[in-house]
């Protein structure tokens, strides 16, 4: 049998309070509910595919749910998947300089799939902590090889040049061809 309180609407209220993610600024400052919760409005995940020379956003993987990633079980380890696909995922974070729009953080990931046997690599930790590195402004691609940097800053100038122009030189440079 199934008790009262159980059913009761403020048990399902507390269960609820979990992890939010909020659209806009809710918090406006005040530090009440939902301070410091993390807000993923102005970040893009950008897949770029160095074996096809192409980029792309797929707002999919804000949740894992990628075309890339859909169908497909990860494993922790990188040498269980030797046939893989290399993807970059690329977490892009947009903030705002004197009112203009410019791409504030930039960090990659690496993935490997292989559709065939329906299995790819990928470090779970390291997306979640380079999202977050983003979202903070940091800058970190120098893992990636050159090919697919270069893709990248196409991608990023090709997206929205004001945006690419306006963003810092850190950037640049750290996309520049070597």
């Amino acid at each position: 049998m199934i008790s009262v309180d159980l059913l009761n609407d403020d048990n399902l209220k507390k269960k609820k309070t979990g992890f939010n993610i909020l659209s806009g600024d809710s918090t406006s400052g005040h530090g009440g509910y939902g301070a410091g919760v993390m807000n993923l409005d102005n970040i893009s995940p950008v897949f770029v595919d160095p074996e096809e020379g192409e980029a792309f956003v797929d707002m999919g993987a804000l949740h894992a749910r990628s075309a890339v990633e859909k169908r497909i079980k990860f494993l922790p380890n990188k040498e269980e998947v030797p046939n893989g696909k290399l993807y970059w995922l690329v977490w892009v974070a947009i903030q705002y300089k004197d009112g203009k729009p410019y791409y504030a953080g930039v960090t990659g990931c690496e993935m490997t799939v292989d559709t065939e046997i329906r299995r790819g690599y990928k470090s779970l930790p390291e997306h979640v902590n380079k999202m977050d590195k983003s979202l903070k402004g940091h800058i970190i691609v120098e893992h990636m090889d050159e090919l697919s940097k270069n893709i990248l800053a196409d991608f990023l100038k090709n997206h929205n040049e004001q945006m690419w122009l306006h963003s810092d030189k850190a950037l640049h440079e750290a996309l520049q061809p070597k």
